[in-house]
């Protein structure tokens, strides 16, 4: 993921357009209870740049990224829980999201886009 501009040495939220009074926010550190922060962060930014000539494009590119961004998320979980039940529904996600984006990017492909 590359870095966002004008956020080089920031540790906050500083140059996001809406963010306000955030930018003086430290970014959340990932702990064994919340390992998830790297991961939101970096589909939030996937997100932010994904854009296409008309809506429906951006919708579709964004979409993608979010699914990307669940699957990236239930992966943490996988690696970490013991739970059977969160494990299998986290897997679950995975193949649904996967499932998800194949349809997405077939959509961009039908209209002459390029995949992501």
């Amino acid at each position: 993921m590359g870095g966002m501009k004008g956020m080089e040495g920031k540790p906050g939220m500083g140059g996001m357009p809406g963010m306000g009074d955030m930018q003086h926010m430290p970014m959340m550190q990932p702990t064994a209870a919340n390992p998830f922060p790297p991961a939101e962060m970096h589909m939030h930014m996937a997100m932010m740049h994904a854009t296409g000539a008309d809506a429906n494009e951006t919708y579709v590119r964004k979409m993608i990224e979010h699914h990307r961004g669940a699957i990236a998320m239930s992966r943490l979980v996988v690696a970490r829980s013991k739970d059977t039940r969160v494990l299998r529904l986290a897997n679950q996600d995975i193949a649904a999201q996967t499932r998800d984006i194949v349809g997405l990017q077939a959509w961009l492909s039908q209209h002459g886009k390029t995949a992501q």
